[in-house]
């Protein structure tokens, strides 16, 4: 079981390089290029978009939505005025798309995103990691569909595939289930409490009073209660 400086993306003691640039957990990785080399005898160019990412780089994201330095999306891709919402709205409106600093799935090296490069390359519209690049005649559309159906195999789930009320639909978010289901049993509200009351991120009042339900509605996806 990896610690809990490695749960919230602090220590990435517990990670192996993958490619240039991306990390996994050893036994992720393996299932991830079998996976790989099984969806390239079918014709998809299974390739990583994002795996491990810190607690530093997601507090820099965090921060920059809630300052206005990104933009913050509605499910159907309208940008929101960040001075018009409270707290309240500010935090679920960045919740939808970007995980909370210590609560995302992305620390832990069990899970990742992927697409199709070689078709996102011969696409002319730029890649821009949205749903309707994996639906319909989306450039990763059949990439999509074959890891519906096959992705269970190589031990691999898709935790955000449909919106239930917490993270936006990502078909390009797996994770591989027999770890994470471990880290889930394992994950302490309390530590990662301590944490951001150190880390002091922006909203730390309002997230502080919702964590419990920030962890169950859109770390684990699991909607609203």
């Amino acid at each position: 079981m990896i610690s809990d400086q490695q749960i919230l993306g602090i220590d990435d003691g517990h990670l192996v390089a993958v490619i240039q640039g991306h990390k996994l957990q050893l036994p992720v990785k393996t299932a991830f290029l079998q996976m790989q080399l099984a969806a390239k005898k079918e014709g998809h160019d299974l390739q990583l978009v994002s795996s491990f990412r810190s607690f530093q780089k997601q507090a820099s994201i965090w921060q920059r939505k809630w300052q206005g330095e990104l933009p913050l999306n509605t499910m159907d891709g309208k940008i929101l005025d960040t001075n018009s919402l409270n707290d309240e709205q500010k935090m679920h409106a960045i919740l939808l798309w970007s995980a909370l600093p210590g609560g995302s799935r992305h620390h832990w090296g069990t899970d990742f995103d992927v697409f199709d490069e070689s078709k996102v390359k011969a696409n002319a519209q730029q890649f821009k990691l949205v749903t309707s690049e994996y639906e319909d005649d989306g450039p990763c559309a059949s990439l999509s569909q074959w890891l519906r159906e096959n992705a269970e195999t190589f031990g691999f789930s898709l935790p955000y595939a449909k919106y239930i009320g917490g993270v936006a639909p990502e078909p390009w978010h797996l994770s591989f289930t027999p770890i994470a289901s471990e880290i889930v049993r394992h994950f302490s509200i309390k530590v990662l409490q301590q944490q951001l009351l150190r880390s002091n991120i922006s909203g730390l009042d309002m997230v502080i009073s919702a964590l419990p339900e920030i962890f169950e509605r859109y770390t684990l996806n699991r909607g609203i209660k």
